[in-house]
């Protein structure tokens, strides 16, 4: 069940990651989440494997860890892109495509 949902979180992540900026900066962002969620989901699994409770909860613990990790670290690459100038409005450098 967990790989199936992690399934549809990834192509989610896809149908989202086409409508939006298909930045390099956003495509690497993307895919920073999906792999924070895939490894969390994976520590899910064996959370629910676990022989004590302590260790269960040790797990899932480190299953939040990561899939805050990785939106914290998603989120700085969307901020270093538009920080940098690569974003898609780039109205300091008059290479917006937000033209008036």
């Amino acid at each position: 069940m967990k790989k199936l949902s992690a399934l549809a979180v990834a192509a989610g992540l896809m149908s989202l990651a086409a409508c939006n900026n298909n930045t390099p900066q956003e495509r690497a962002a993307d895919n920073i989440e999906a792999n924070a969620e895939n490894t969390a989901d994976n520590l899910e699994d064996m959370a629910d494997n676990a022989t004590s409770e302590n260790r269960e909860d040790a797990l899932e613990n480190k299953a939040d860890k990561v899939r805050e990790q990785g939106e914290e670290k998603a989120d700085a690459t969307r901020t270093s892109a538009d920080i940098d100038g690569n974003s898609a409005d780039d109205t300091v450098s008059g290479n917006s495509q937000n033209k008036r």
